[in-house]
């Protein structure tokens, strides 16, 4: 659940960032695309690391 919602937000966060920069209709997927990639690996390594430490 926390990477899903990671991931969404990376999303909305990506496409902001790029629309700031005045990008293109791709720009702005890319930026999406790469942004909600990286928070939902950040959060899995968190959920992991939560996971362990209750174990």
């Amino acid at each position: 659940m926390i990477v899903i919602v990671a991931a969404i937000l990376g999303a909305v966060i990506g496409g902001l960032r790029a629309r700031r920069r005045k990008g293109r209709p791709a720009d702005i997927a890319q930026y999406a695309a790469v942004h909600a990639l990286i928070f939902a690996l950040v959060a899995l390594f968190v959920t992991i690391m939560i996971q362990r430490a209750t174990l």
